[in-house]
């Protein structure tokens, strides 16, 4: 047990004596070594305290807010509605109660200061998910970034085009059918994820508002009366139980209301969606204060190497094809074209396969076994293959219901497609580690902090170096071999890339793009031209007091952490035996 000297996180042991804290049973640690970082219960509790800290600062600006006096017909909070609802997302966002054990938000996977990514190197470097309140359940992917989320449309199929466009989540299960935000119905998903904040029932979230201190933030918005629900007496013991609705027989709905407070449960978390949807689309999150948005703008010249760098980007590399920065490509030539978007989003919107190797270090693979709670987060364990918008197209394990039926045979072109992120943000890193990538030095040649990252869906990449070297030699370095065991003479992620996870539908506008060393480079310094809190401080960036990283090299980068795969089953039948099946190639 990894918490044998650490102060216990759960309520279990909230009895014993100072200094004899026993661990508690639920623990679950199927994992081998190497895989949770020794750390990990350090690291925990300063994201924590880094949380609790915006949460109180989020509260001293809700108490500096006007009353909200509602005007005209409908009537609008005139003049303080916009930031009312924002500030109600933030806290919502930032409040650890809203997790079965009050002990995760959130934000605990997607801090300011990481790029509302990951805020924990050494899990970054090693398993890639988090621990949600259940510890140490940790899903299948790395967190998302929030910044610019929001610009994503409603889900949809182009006929015409053959693609899906809009959703959120790298699968694109947050369709925003209903709400029509993907991103709102994305804020409702990790609620009721048994490895996120592990609720049993949506209507958790309504119980637990209507016991935090900014209830009447609430309830001003949306009404007197939002929150006024006649609990049942086990309200609590079911928000607490940490296996989800697999505790009650998969009974999603286990705290019985009446028809009426179910209906007023349902609206809550209709709003919890939107009001942090609200937070995520504003200049806190999207602030659009990057040295590019200061080019655009015509108050910043790019440098040399950041010029030389986005000419790549839009050019040779053939970036702009995916992360369109509202301009034209030109590959092989020179671009010429004006600015079409003085915003560009750096996405397109789409999805796609990247011929990714699977990543062995990923925690879902061993988490095969029942915790103390009968619950096993992923029975296939390693034949368990992560098809992305395929696997959610047929509605499968570990993504969610698919609404339209009408998407579902379009399953094998989508199998292994992952949402096409954009690239704002990619390298925002605390102030005090100025890069991702390892190996910088300065002027005077010392060298200069980092803070680790992952990259892609699997965190498969640890450097901007290596994700636009797998860019560029996907293809000129390919090998039939699991991640691990790569041949003899061989570098993996330099010169030895490992088969695909999923080898059908694989990109191929890019894999041998010809760049140099120096041109990648290149590409990574224009990639951070793309950082917001270059014009304008980044909201609540400030809070990092965890510890950064020297040495090393972003060609290897987290090498010294590589698990080898194990000899791979084949892909399980509850993924890849459903209609309509993967092809044309079997998925290994």
């Amino acid at each position: 047990m990894r918490l044998a000297a650490a102060v216990c996180l759960l309520a279990a042991c909230s009895n014993d004596p100072p200094g004899q804290a026993t661990p508690d049973p639920t623990i679950y640690d199927p994992y081998p070594p190497n895989v949770l970082p020794p750390d990990l219960d350090a690291e925990i509790q300063r994201v924590r305290a880094e949380n609790a800290t915006i949460f109180e600062r989020t509260v001293a600006e809700w108490h500096a807010l006007p009353p909200l006096t509602p005007v005209g017909n409908p009537p609008v909070f005139q003049g303080s509605g916009y930031n009312s609802i924002r500030v109600l997302g933030t806290l919502m966002n930032f409040d650890e109660n809203m997790s079965i054990h009050k002990d995760r938000a959130c934000s605990f996977c997607h801090m300011p200061y990481a790029g509302f990514n990951g805020p924990i190197p050494s899990l970054n470097l090693t398993a890639v998910a988090y621990p949600g309140s259940a510890q140490y359940r940790l899903g299948k992917r790395i967190p998302q970034r929030y910044p610019y989320a929001t610009f994503f449309p409603v889900l949809a199929y182009n006929s015409d085009q053959g693609l899906f466009f809009g959703g959120n989540f790298w699968d694109g299960r947050s369709t925003g059918y209903i709400l029509q935000s993907p991103n709102a119905q994305q804020a409702q998903h990790p609620p009721v994820d048994p490895n996120e904040l592990g609720f049993a029932d949506t209507a958790c979230i309504a119980y637990r508002l209507s016991q935090a201190e900014y209830r009447p933030l609430f309830e001003g918005l949306f009404g007197p009366g939002s929150l006024a629900i006649a609990w049942p007496r086990d309200t609590e013991a079911i928000c607490a139980t940490p296996a989800g609705a697999a505790s009650f027989g998969g009974n999603t709905t286990p705290i019985e209301l009446s028809d009426d407070d179910r209906t007023k449960a349902n609206v809550v978390y209709q709003h919890w969606g939107q009001a942090i949807s609200l937070y995520q689309s504003s200049t806190h999150v999207n602030a659009f204060s990057s040295k590019f948005d200061a080019f655009l703008a015509g108050q910043y010249t790019l440098t040399p190497d950041e010029q030389a760098g986005y000419d790549l980007f839009r050019g040779k590399a053939n970036c702009n094809s995916c992360h369109l920065d509202g301009r034209g490509s030109a590959v092989g030539s020179t671009d010429t074209s004006a600015a079409a978007d003085v915003t560009p989003p750096f996405t397109c919107f789409g999805y796609a396969n990247l011929g990714l190797p699977l990543n062995p270090a990923v925690a879902i693979f061993y988490e095969s076994t029942p915790d103390a709670v009968g619950f096993t987060p992923n029975p296939d364990g390693f034949s368990f293959r992560d098809l992305g918008l395929g696997t959610f197209l047929r509605s499968g394990p570990g993504s969610a219901a698919n609404p339209n039926s009408d998407w579902t045979p379009f399953a094998p072109g989508a199998d292994g497609a992952m949402q096409v992120l954009t690239v704002r943000n990619v390298a925002l890193t605390p102030a005090a580690c100025p890069t991702t990538d390892a190996g910088r030095v300065d002027a005077q040649g010392a060298p200069v902090p980092y803070f680790q990252k992952a990259f892609f869906h699997n965190g498969y990449a640890k450097s901007l170096k290596q994700l636009v070297h797998f860019y560029n030699t996907r293809d000129l370095f390919a090998y039939p071999v699991t991640s691990g065991h790569c041949p003899t003479g061989t570098t993996e992620k330099v010169d030895c890339w490992p088969q695909p996870e999923v080898p059908n539908n694989i990109d191929m506008t890019f894999g041998n793009l010809g760049l140099t060393e120096r041109e990648e480079d290149l590409i990574v310094t224009f990639m951070e031209t793309l950082t917001d809190g270059f014009t304008t401080p980044f909201p609540n960036a400030d809070t990092f007091t965890g510890t950064c990283a020297t040495g090393g090299s972003a060609a290897t980068q987290g090498n010294d952490h590589l698990i080898a795969a194990p000899p791979l089953p084949p892909c399980a039948a509850d993924i890849c035996g459903v209609p309509p099946l993967p092809g044309p190639a079997t998925i290994p």
